[in-house]
């Protein structure tokens, strides 16, 4: 009886670790080599980063809540970091990958990335966050498929294809950063690029994609460039919109969609047209001078019939882009991977307990060209910002609070120094990023989703909260804001750890305009936050300390 009883148990016992272990999120491993080779996306030879031998870099196919490990090998000859765009990072602003949370990684060394793309799904990049590195490529997608057993809303598509857009410089990454340093600007860049390339029309370009009759696609646009704005458009096709930045949206059709820095839209587009080629086009919005890139869709049975040199015309002026910010709309019956704080589908309900407006400057710092905000430019300590934070040495590093919850009357000028606001775990805060300049921003926040609740001409006042969308603004991680205009989100501050704010526009990044949001739970507790990762490389004052003491449940 006794030798039954122990079978049970043993048999017991290897069914709860079996179960344990199966229970675990699945795990997807990559080795990426990051090297410099030569590439000639606009017929001139240049220096580029590339993952892999690849231009752009590798496409990450993932499904909500799986575990991303990436090992990064830094072959090039200046130390480097990726950032994971849109990625939230819950708990774990250690995976960030930028500088204000992670050294860099330094030549000829690795560095494991791992992160839980939890309760996400949607369109999302990856980008060097070093120097001006983003400029020279190492960039690519990054996708998050649902689970099985969530229904989306629209019926699977016959594939699913990647759309990397994006402004084009010819000169190095080097010779770029040499400006800035120098206190000029980037300037206008040399052309548009679509994964990469630009078709030349002369009927012997390759297809970027190919579509069988009938059938329907699902695209995944994102604008990876470092300046413009650009409009994206398929020749004789209609786009519905499906997802944006991580949410499912209400699926109305564009013949075109303004796709602002650092953005993401996922379309459906059905193949419906006559059998031939069509031209994808990308072409830069706001600008004087326009610049235009096309590539290739080819129907299956187009039988080599070129694409028409016709192409379809861009939309003009900055109002015509913002009235179709105001037709997205957050698609409120699809079930989708989200987390709910503080009842958030709900987000019209909730107090505001603080409100952060944002105003971008440019100014002459030292002669110098610098951009701000509220006042001050951002500049990035030898020690990142979260290990001064994580090993208590943050009053030898930076000051909390350089600038206040609303900028200065008059701002003549700007301060470089650490820009890094205190936050107060858990509340929910109404952001208002303000715009000046005659130019058009567009901003990025590290670690979260936001409610894009309004744009608007002219300057912010508390009774504009009227014209808030408290009902199905979408979530979302990036937001432009127009000349002389502003934009309003809300957001609740629940992801601890220390995280971004900056401007996708990456010479304004690069030279200040970008702050540090720091979320610091009441209490040290893996609830909470985790540690940091054993591999974390250490750099700046922390170097030689010991390690605190980890955070326990």
């Amino acid at each position: 009886m006794g030798g039954v009883i122990l079978m049970l148990f043993l048999c017991f016992s290897a069914g709860a670790f079996i179960s344990e272990v199966r229970g675990e999120d699945p795990y997807l491993f990559f080795t990426w080599n990051v090297t410099y080779g030569t590439i000639s996306p606009l017929g001139v030879p240049q220096q580029a980063i590339l993952i892999n031998g690849q231009f752009p870099g590798p496409n990450i196919k993932s499904t909500t809540n799986n575990n991303i490990v990436i090992n990064v090998f830094n072959n090039l000859d200046e130390p480097f970091l990726l950032t994971w765009s849109g990625i939230q990072h819950r708990k774990n602003s250690w995976q960030d990958g930028v500088l204000g949370t992670n050294c860099p990684i330094p030549p000829g060394k690795n560095y494991t990335y791992h992160f839980q793309v939890k309760d996400q799904i949607g369109s999302y990049i990856y980008y060097p966050s070093t120097a001006m590195h983003r400029a020279a490529g190492g960039f690519g997608g990054l996708r998050v498929n649902s689970r099985l057993l969530i229904p989306v809303p629209y019926s699977d598509p016959e594939d699913d294809y990647t759309v990397l857009i994006g402004d084009w410089y010819t000169k190095s990454h080097t010779m770029l950063k040499k400006f800035l340093d120098s206190g000029r600007s980037l300037g206008r860049p040399d052309g548009v690029l679509i994964n990469g390339k630009v078709a030349k029309g002369n009927g012997k370009d390759k297809p970027l994609f190919t579509m069988k009759p009938g059938k329907t696609y699902k695209y995944r646009i994102c604008n990876v460039g470092l300046k413009n704005s650009l409009n994206f458009r398929i020749q004789g096709h209609r786009m519905k919109l499906v997802e944006m930045e991580g949410s499912h949206t209400v699926q109305n059709v564009y013949e075109s969609l303004d796709v602002h820095v650092g953005q993401c839209f996922a379309v459906l587009v059905t193949a419906d047209q006559g059998p031939k080629d069509y031209f994808m086009v990308a072409s830069t919005r706001f600008t004087k001078n326009v610049l235009t890139a096309t590539g290739i869709i080819r129907y299956t049975n187009g039988k080599g019939a070129a694409a028409s040199p016709k192409l379809p015309p861009a939309p003009v002026g900055w109002a015509w882009s913002l009235n179709q910010f105001r037709t997205f709309r957050w698609n409120l019956t699809a079930s989708a991977a989200r987390p709910n704080p503080q009842g958030s589908y709900h987000y019209g309900a909730i107090n505001i307990t603080r409100t952060i407006k944002l105003v971008n400057t440019a100014s002459r710092a030292g002669g110098k060209l610098r951009y701000g905000i509220n006042g001050v430019s951002h500049i990035n300590p030898p020690t990142p910002l979260k290990l001064a934070e994580y090993y208590n040495v943050a009053n030898k590093v930076f000051k909390y609070d350089v600038i206040g919850d609303e900028p200065p009357a008059k701002i003549t000028g700007v301060t470089v120094q650490p820009n890094v606001l205190n936050m107060t775990f858990r509340n929910f805060v109404e952001i208002i990023l303000e715009n000046h300049e005659k130019s058009i921003q567009s901003y990025h926040l590290d670690g979260y989703s936001f409610f894009a609740v309004a744009i608007e001409p002219g300057r912010w006042t508390p009774e504009k909260r009227r014209n808030y969308n408290l009902l199905d603004a979408v979530s979302r991680h990036t937001i432009q804001v127009f000349p002389k205009s502003w934009a309003a989100i809300l957001l609740t501050f629940d992801n601890a750890g220390m995280w971004n704010i900056r401007s996708e526009i990456w010479e304004r990044t690069y030279l200040g305009q970008q702050l540090y949001a720091s979320v610091a739970s009441p209490v040290r507790s893996l609830r909470d936050e985790y540690n940091i990762p054993d591999n974390a490389p250490l750099c700046g004052v922390v170097t030689n300390l010991p390690k605190p003491p980890p955070y326990t449940i």
